[in-house]
Formats: structure tokens, C-alpha cells, sequence
């Protein structure tokens, strides 16, 4: 019998966890039991993916970098990354403020639903209000500053400052291009050989997916708000998800006519990753299995992939641009607000800043869109409106957010003549039973 591919796996998982939360529900005690015995095995699930992507990050991006042999190939690689990077985003806000404005979702919220959701989510609100005052409070400068470490090891153990780690990675794998081979050899072979450990680590985490998609979805269900509330913002979310599509489209249509490559093979060779983003909201715990992904499967060779994916999953958030822009307009409209062009312009500016600020961690979007709402003068407790919705979007985001690092991951491979064909990798490729054991 032929053994089901992965993404199928996951989504009889995805499936079965919101069947049996569903069933949960139902029940007194069921909500508990989910709490208790089902939820932390999805936790374990992202502990475990969490856990080797700073490892993956510094033994990659090192071995990416080292591998160039020369930094003018680096500069070059890096510019069209970047300006690759800050043109999705820019489409990204644009499709965002688009929808929203042909929609209108926030046209359909009453007043008394407007009160009712600030009201209830008041003190979410105000908790982010207040991580995003520290963030307008720092200087200009405040950024660069962050990204030079003081201490290696403390930027590690915290995978909030992975912007951190990448700097010390290719500053060491700058290092290693510079000294003489005979003493940069044994260095490489080292971080050649953790490299390989680490993407067999994820093969291995990769068996579990299905299991922690299941708790996670089933946690995520029996835990989220009324469908009242839902229903309010139905329009909203509806907004925000076609925006996401339009933007999963152009992708596809950018990997078909600069790369040649059929959306079929983009989506079948992504699936697990994207399905995977949708499950855990975290462009950072999907980094490993991102990389596993676009390498193996689409043919992105090593160097590109360990240098364009780690910045990718820290600074290109397409899918959290275009959902700030909707939200910004949305909640403008319910609070009977007429933003003009020059505001809706300013918008697309600071939205594709914000994203590159974002972490790549469940939620932080909602830090910067407080910076976008303040900067368009568009109240910052409306900011309660979409409290009720913003997990399942959140989930939706991610996806695209990891679609758009595939896809330029592949754009730049390709101009640096680093795209070929897939070399798919199994877990026991190098297992081999003892014969006289048996």
C-alpha cells in the first residue's frame, strides 16, 4: 500500500483535530480534557520546531555564505533579496487597500456591535497599545542598534531576535571567506556536517505533523471566541482572506513566467510548509521545514536557501502588510472615517516598514498595526474591532508570508543561476538495519 504523501497526512490531521473539538464542545468536561491532555502535544510539536530553527539558521547560513567564496557574489545575492523583498510587500499593501476599499467591510458594523466588541476586548487592546508605545518610543536608529548582539549566546536562546543571529552568521561566514582555506576548511566541514544533522532532525520532527496539527487545531477551536462575534466581522475577514488569495496568485503567476515552473509544482512541492504555517502561526517555527521544502523539493540549491529564507522569515511578511492595510481601513470605516489618498499612500509606506520589523511569532502583527493606526490618525482602540477574528487570520497570513520567502527564494536562485531540479531527502536514506542483528 502506498504510504499517503505528507501534506495529506496533515490535513486528515487538521481535519480530524476540528472534528473531534467539535464533538469536545458538546460536553462538560470536554473543553478540559482539550486544555489538558491535548493541547500541550501541539506545543511540544512547536517547542520542537522552535528548538532547531536557531541551529538551522547559524549552521546554514554560515555554510551559504561560506560556500560563495567571494562577498561581491554576497552583495549581489543580498541587493536583489532585499529589493525583491520590499517589492512584494509593496503589492502586497497595495491588493490589501484595494479589497478594502471596494468591500467596505467596515460599512456593516453597528454601533452597538462597534461598542460591544471594544468593550470586550478592551484589555487585549490596551496590552498591545502598550508593547507598541515601547516600540514608537525608541529612536530612529533603534533598529540597527538591535541588530548588532552584545552576546552571541543570549541572542540565541531567544528566537525573538533571530535578525540577531543572522547578522553574526554571515558576518562569520564573511570571516570565513577571508582567512586561508587550509584553516577555513575544518570550520566548514564542521558546520557542513551540523548542517546535515539539523535538516535530518527536521525530517524526523516532520513524522509528528500530523499528530500536532491535530491538538493544535483542536486546542484552537475549542479555545476561540462565539460565532456571534465572528459573524459581526464576517465582511472583515472575508476582505482580508480574498487579499490573501489575490497575493497567493501573484506569486504563482511570478514563479510561472520567472522561473518557468508550473503552479502546480510550487504548491505541491510547498504544502506541508504552507499547511504547517497555517497551523502553528509562526513563519519561525516553519522556517526548518520551509527550507526542507523549497531545497528538496523546488530545486533551490543550499546557498540561496540558507541565505534568503532566514531574512525572509524575519523581514518579508506580505501576508501581515496586506492584512495591516485592511485593518487599518476597516476599522476607519467603522469609526465613520473618510481616509484620503495621501493617508491610504502613507499607509502602504509604513505597512511594509512595520512588516519589516515584525517578528515571526504568533500575534505580532498586532503590535505594528497599532504604528500603522497611528500613523494614518485612525483611533488605536478600534484596535478591540478585530480581536475576535485576528487568530484564524493570523493562521491564513502566515501562509502567504511563507509562500512569499518560497517564491523569492526561487526568483533569486534563478537569476544567480542556482535553480535546478528537486532532490528529495527521506529520514532513513542513511538507516540501515544490522542484517546479522535480525
Amino acid at each position: 500500500m502506498k504510504k499517503l504523501e505528507l501534506h495529506w497526512r496533515i490535513l486528515i490531521g487538521m481535519a480530524l483535530g476540528v472534528i473531534f473539538a467539535l464533538i469536545m464542545v458538546q460536553l462538560e468536561w470536554g473543553p478540559k480534557l482539550v486544555a489538558d491532555w491535548i493541547k500541550p502535544f501541539g506545543n511540544i510539536f512547536i517547542n520542537a520546531l522552535k528548538l532547531i530553527a536557531v541551529p538551522l539558521i547559524l549552521a546554514s547560513l554560515i555554510k551559504g555564505v561560506s560556500d560563495l567564496k567571494d562577498i561581491s557574489k554576497l552583495s549581489k545575492m543580498g541587493g536583489r533579496t532585499i529589493a525583491t523583498y520590499i517589492i512584494t510587500t509593496v503589492i502586497a499593501v497595495s491588493i490589501g487597500l484595494l479589497v478594502v476599499n471596494v468591500v467596505k467591510p467596515g460599512g456593516s458594523i453597528t454601533e452597538d456591535t462597534r461598542n460591544e466588541l471594544v468593550e470586550s476586548y478592551k484589555g487585549d487592546a490596551d496590552s498591545i497599545k502598550s508593547k507598541a508605545d515601547k516600540q514608537k518610543e525608541a529612536g530612529p536608529l533603534q533598529a540597527l542598534e538591535d541588530l548588532v548582539p552584545s552576546n552571541i549566546f543570549n541572542a540565541a536562546s531567544d528566537n525573538g531576535n533571530m535578525l540577531q543571529v543572522i547578522f553574526f552568521a554571515i558576518f562569520f561566514g564573511i570571516g570565513l571567506i577571508l582567512i586561508p582555506e587550509e584553516q577555513a576548511s575544518p570550520v566548514k566541514k564542521f558546520f557542513d556536517g551540523f548542517n546535515e544533522v539539523i535538516l535530518k532532525l527536521i525530517d524526523i520532527i516532520m513524522l509528528a505533523a500530523p499528530y500536532g496539527v491535530f491538538a493544535l487545531l483542536a486546542a484552537l477551536v475549542v479555545e476561540s471566541p462565539s460565532v456571534d462575534l465572528f459573524k459581526a466581522l464576517a465582511w472583515y475577514a472575508f476582505c482580508v482572506v480574498l487579499g490573501l488569495a489575490l497575493m497567493l496568485c501573484v506569486y504563482l503567476l511570478i514563479v510561472w513566467i520567472f522561473t518557468k515552473k508550473s503552479p502546480a509544482f510550487f504548491m505541491k512541492g510547498m504544502s506541508p510548509a504552507q499547511l504547517l504555517a497555517f497551523s502553528t502561526s509562526s513563519s519561525a517555527a516553519t522556517l526548518p521545514v520551509t527550507m526542507e521544502r523549497v531545497e528538496e523539493h523546488l530545486g533551490v540549491e543550499e546557498e540561496v536557501t540558507s541565505f534568503v529564507l532566514p531574512i525572509g522569515a524575519t523581514i518579508n511578511m506580505d501576508g501581515t502588510s496586506l492584512y495591516q492595510a485592511v485593518a487599518a481601513v476597516f476599522i476607519a470605516q467603522a469609526f465613520g472615517m473618510d481616509l484620503s489618498l495621501s493617508a491610504q499612500l502613507g499607509i502602504i509606506v509604513t505597512a511594509t516598514l512595520a512588516s519589516i520589523g515584525s517578528a515571526a511569532v504568533p500575534g505580532a502583527g498586532m503590535v505594528m498595526l497599532v504604528i500603522v493606526l497611528a500613523q494614518a490618525g485612525i483611533p488605536e482602540a478600534g484596535l478591540a474591532l478585530i480581536f475576535a477574528v485576528d487568530r484564524p487570520l493570523d493562521m491564513c497570513r502566515t501562509v502567504v508570508n511563507v509562500s512569499g520567502d518560497a517564491t523569492v527564494s526561487m526568483l533569486v536562485a534563478k537569476s544567480v543561476g542556482k535553480l535546478g531540479e528537486p532532490k528529495v531527502r527521506n529520514w532513513d536514506d542513511n538507516y540501515h538495519k544490522d542484517a546479522s542483528a535480525q
